[in-house]
């Protein structure tokens, strides 16, 4: 049933979480490369999912879409033709029900590399967001994104999982709480992200002065003056920095936003003559690694980050056993509302055809063999038929949806193939009359 869903990308698991830098799309382009991937690809619907710790692209294929889009993705996101046999070691890809199950594992924070962290269920519903306003999304992917987000909420509400230590901003504040602890002093947030939001609340809860510092000054405001503290534009803080003990930026620049000049006017003004700590959790890097180390400074990556995050791994795998059955009944789930959704149009048809056919063959009986019959009698055998006919079709579209919901993939295509040209024909149209009305609904 979802064998044209499929998702391509990179994350944590098989490389460093700096190394994914390489693999993101600058902001400002991500929505016009993806239409060009889309379309050289044969894809009816796609979505960029971007975050700390993975870079994925969700799609929906078309009849002449290539098996293996590895390749493809590859030179998307890297801007660089692989060379043979590289996409496949870079990057993973999973087809039909394994894309399904592994875009809840993701939105469950099952995923990740901090388990359960609160994070990637907003960055799940902002990558759906930003491809129904560039017009990528359609009625396959909003119901795969429908139940994503369905299931990271049980999961949350229903688990345990989220309880302690599963945010990686979380864990980045436990840092900035240790060395405000010792020091006193202030923090800067650089960015006005999910991660900054959370940090900030996490450093208000804990009495710690910060001040807000984003390139666009009103949102910087916002947030702000959420948690009565200080802001600033980006431009004004680096080019005269206040004095701070610690920096967290988590912006979506394609640019270091804190470069060697930067860093060493904010090393020379800090209170207490320590290194300033800097926490970067932004990929690609906001915070020049090779001009900390020049400097002699404390740079905090997100692949220090994620290693913190293994030592509570372990504990949290045991309530992820619960939330893993959570994610299996929302596959479940998932079937009937394709069924429902998407196939519903296509039983109709099978059932109309079954009708249809008897209603034809009735006409003809009445008219040589019962020509003689009264009206009454004629009527009755008509609304027999009728009834027969739907109690006939109704065997059919439960193999049917059988097949759909638990056969191999291509189970539709081989059904169709088995009959005659003009009945599939008029099948396939009713199944894209599925796909066409579910679009009309969201639009």
């Amino acid at each position: 049933m979802f064998d044209d869903l499929g998702i391509v990308g990179l994350s944590w698991r098989s490389s460093a979480v700096e190394a994914l830098e390489g693999f993101a799309l600058p902001t400002d382009e991500a929505d016009s490369k993806i239409a060009d991937f889309a379309a050289r690809n044969g894809l009816t619907e796609v979505a960029y999912l971007s975050t700390c710790n993975r870079v994925e692209l969700i799609f929906a294929r078309g009849p002449d879409s290539p098996r293996d889009l590895r390749p493809e993705a590859y030179a998307l996101l890297t801007n660089d033709r692989p060379a043979p046999g590289v996409a496949e070691r870079k990057l993973k890809a999973w087809q039909g029900e394994g894309a399904c199950e592994h875009l809840f594992l993701v939105a469950a924070g099952l995923d990740s590399a901090a388990v359960g962290e609160a994070e990637i269920a907003g960055q799940v519903r902002r990558a759906h967001e930003n491809a129904l306003d560039a017009g990528s999304s359609g009625p396959r992917l909003e119901l795969l994104f429908e139940e994503a987000l369905k299931i990271a909420a049980e999961v949350r509400g229903e688990t345990r999982l989220g309880q302690g230590r599963v945010s990686l901003a979380e864990i980045a504040a436990d840092y900035l709480r240790e060395r405000i602890a010792r020091t006193g002093g202030k923090v800067a947030l650089v960015g006005v992200s999910p991660m900054t939001e959370r940090t900030a609340r996490a450093l208000a809860k804990a009495k710690i002065d910060f001040v807000v510092v984003n390139r666009s000054p009103e949102k910087a405001r916002t947030l702000a003056e959420t948690y009565a503290a200080e802001h600033l534009a980006l431009d004004a803080f680096r080019a005269d920095p206040p004095a701070v003990e610690a920096i967290l930026s988590a912006t979506g620049s394609a640019e270091p936003v804190l470069t060697e000049p930067v860093l060493e006017r904010l090393a020379t003004r800090v209170p207490s003559s320590q290194p300033l700590l800097l926490v970067d959790m932004a990929v690609p890097a906001d915070i020049e690694p090779d001009a900390c180390a020049k400097l002699g400074l404390t740079r905090l990556g997100m692949d220090q980050i994620v290693a913190v995050t293994e030592h509570n791994r372990a504990a949290r795998l045991v309530e992820a056993a619960q939330a893993r059955e959570l994610v299996d009944a929302a596959l479940a789930r998932l079937h009937d509302r394709f069924a429902e959704r998407i196939y519903g149009p296509l039983f109709g048809a099978l059932q109309k055809r079954y009708r249809r056919t008897a209603a034809e063959g009735v006409k003809r009986l009445l008219k040589k063999e019962l020509k003689g019959l009264g009206q009454t009698e004629r009527e009755a055998i008509e609304v027999w038929s009728e009834v027969l006919a739907r109690r006939f079709a109704h065997i059919p579209c439960l193999g049917l949806r059988g097949l759909l919901h638990g056969g191999p993939e291509g189970s539709l295509e081989a059904f169709l193939s088995g009959l005659d040209p003009e009945f599939a024909d008029e099948l396939r149209e009713a199944v894209e009359q599925g796909f066409n009305d579910t679009q009309s609904k969201r639009a």
